[in-house]
């Protein structure tokens, strides 16, 4: 499984951005896919996932609310809305594709064998 994350870029606080995350080759395997931001020196982080065969989502509590991820099933892209973005949102995001068995959580960065390159978002103050 191949990831290609787009759509990263400069916003001030406040402001909202869409990433997109492109998956291609045996997408069969996998059925989660979920984002990770990683700031320079700082551990990598969960921010949300989505199981598509269980329907069911995880957010990272301090983006509740801000952030929503969606699938679009004919296009196999995954995409991360972030709306009232602050500068502690700023990151590269990551996103990452894995099969988690149905009722695990979906935050444990082991349990995603395929990952994309990172997508630099900044948030401005």
């Amino acid at each position: 499984v191949q990831l290609q994350a787009s759509g990263g870029g400069l916003v001030q606080a406040g402001g909202s951005l869409r990433i997109s995350c492109a998956a291609s080759g045996r997408t069969s395997v996998v059925n989660t896919m979920g984002w990770f931001r990683q700031d320079p020196g700082k551990e990598r982080e969960f921010v949300a996932a989505y199981n598509w065969r269980a329907g069911t989502t995880e957010y990272t509590d301090s983006v509740k609310g801000r952030f929503r991820i969606t699938k679009d099933n004919a296009k196999d892209m995954v995409y991360l809305q972030m709306n009232s973005l602050i500068p502690e949102d700023t990151a590269a995001y990551y996103c990452s594709a894995g099969q988690i068995p149905i009722g695990r959580p979906m935050d444990l960065s082991a349990y995603y064998a395929y990952w994309g390159q990172g997508t630099l978002v900044t948030v401005s103050s």
